[in-house]
């Protein structure tokens, strides 16, 4: 099956992208995704969806190559190297060293091995992608053991919280541009960006923005009537929802794009496959 390539709209370009850029999707596209793309093809990006996660190699010609990507940690981990694009994430620590009156709660991040050792229930994730299930384990022996898990992967532990409401800020260059709400008591309910969760999100940037790569969005929600950060995500695999969708798209561009472009502050922020 070959690509699906489409070769964008002239007349709507954005300033900051170039015409000729080309944002790479994955085999199957969520909702999100799918909004993401049109965007980007009203602006006069090029867009191309693989069938899988092997990139051909006419996207590695002077012709037609990716620029960008949108995708999830294992796609981007296939072929962000091969095609020279360089994915921003916040490191495995980021949110453990944030202070506690900024998450409202205690978390670790350790080796999965040290985890193993817990004899209490705790919320259990990977720091940036999907490879220890993100729940609540009843203690350390649940997790993953090393037949399955190398046991010096780090995993995030944290006492265990409730939020009542949850939003997603993009930020950019140290500023908040768009967002939404995504959920309500722990389901899936789009919305607008609330002001104050705006504001708490701004409050996170001026404090401990230069932590953060340049183009990012942080989770935050509301924990005993206070709010907290919930996580950061990178920006080219976390959903929009109702954001509005240019804001998103201009930081995703920045967040996955040309290794040759990275600016020097975000050189640390670069992911590691695998």
């Amino acid at each position: 099956m070959a690509a699906i390539r489409d070769g964008g709209a002239p007349g709507t370009g954005n300033a900051r992208t170039a015409a000729t850029a080309t944002l790479l999707l994955p085999p199957r596209l969520t909702a999100s995704a799918a909004r993401l793309r049109d965007t980007a093809r009203r602006r006069g990006l090029h867009t191309v969806q693989l069938p899988s996660a092997t990139p051909p190699d006419d996207l590695r010609t002077d012709h037609l190559h990716a620029d960008h990507l949108h995708a999830g940690p294992t796609f981007a981990d296939a072929v962000a190297v091969p095609l020279g694009i360089a994915p921003l994430e916040a490191p495995p620590h980021w949110l453990a060293d944030l202070p506690r009156d900024l998450v409202q709660r205690d978390i670790r991040a350790l080796p999965i091995r040290d985890a193993h050792a817990l004899r209490r229930p705790a919320f259990v994730k990977s720091p940036n992608d999907k490879g220890i299930r993100a729940m609540v384990y009843a203690d350390g022996s649940r997790l993953p053991g090393p037949d399955a898990v190398d046991p010096g992967t780090v995993v995030l532990v944290s006492d265990i919280v409730a939020f009542s409401v949850e939003h997603r800020p993009y930020a950019l260059d140290g500023e908040v541009r768009t967002g939404s709400r995504y959920a309500e008591d722990g389901r899936l309910a789009p919305g607008p960006l609330a002001p104050d969760a705006a504001a708490f999100g701004a409050e996170l940037l001026a404090r401990h923005g230069s932590t953060l790569p340049s183009a990012i969005v942080v989770d935050v929600g509301r924990t005993d009537g206070r709010w907290a950060v919930v996580e950061a995500n990178a920006a080219w695999a976390s959903g929009c929802y109702a954001a509005d969708p240019e804001a998103a798209l201009d930081t995703v561009l920045r967040a996955a794009g040309p290794r040759t472009r990275l600016a020097p502050r975000d050189l640390p922020f670069v992911r590691r496959a695998g």
